[in-house]
């Protein structure tokens, strides 16, 4: 029957309590609020990553569900990690998701630019994007999400993060 090996849409996700730092334009995500910096927003976040467009860093998608060339669909962690670790065999699969500008499209893996880490974004409980933080504070990484610490430059203290700005 068409259709019914298609797995529920899911993109990846991290949980996080903390407080976004905003420093000019920049913003930096932080388990607690920091001295010398102003709070853009603090809570209870959801933690998603997008997938950047070759030759256009700024954009990116969300992926949802990655459909193989030869007719396999993969969804949530399996996905991810698939996009990540096998993609390069699968030049013609393609991946669904939401892009950066809300709008839902289905992009092949050649037109991604995994040689660039993800685009952190922190949305709501209900999923409203909240933040694009471009670094971590955090003098310790017990506790937060791996993928957190693998794609946001992490420093210290907001000394540092303002020091390499």
């Amino acid at each position: 029957m068409p259709g019914a090996n298609i797995p529920e849409r899911a993109p990846v996700y991290d949980l996080l309590a903390g407080v976004v730092l905003q420093a000019g334009a920049a913003q930096a995500l932080a388990l607690a609020p920091q001295p010398g910096v102003e709070i853009s927003v603090s809570g209870d976040f959801l933690i998603q990553y997008g997938v950047r467009f070759l030759g256009k860093p700024e954009r990116y998608i969300v992926p949802e569900l990655v459909v193989l060339d030869y007719g396999d669909m993969l969804a949530g962690e399996e996905a991810w990690s698939f996009l990540w670790h096998r993609s390069n065999l699968h030049p013609r699969a393609e991946v669904v998701g939401c892009r950066d500008d809300g709008s839902e499209d289905i992009v092949f893996f050649r037109n991604l630019d995994l040689s660039l880490p993800p685009q952190v974004l922190v949305l709501s409980s209900t999923s409203a994007l909240l933040a694009r933080p471009t670094a971590l504070i955090a003098p310790d990484t017990t506790g937060l999400p791996a993928r957190l610490v693998e794609y946001l430059p992490r420093y210290a203290s907001v000394t540092d993060w303002l020091a390499g700005m």
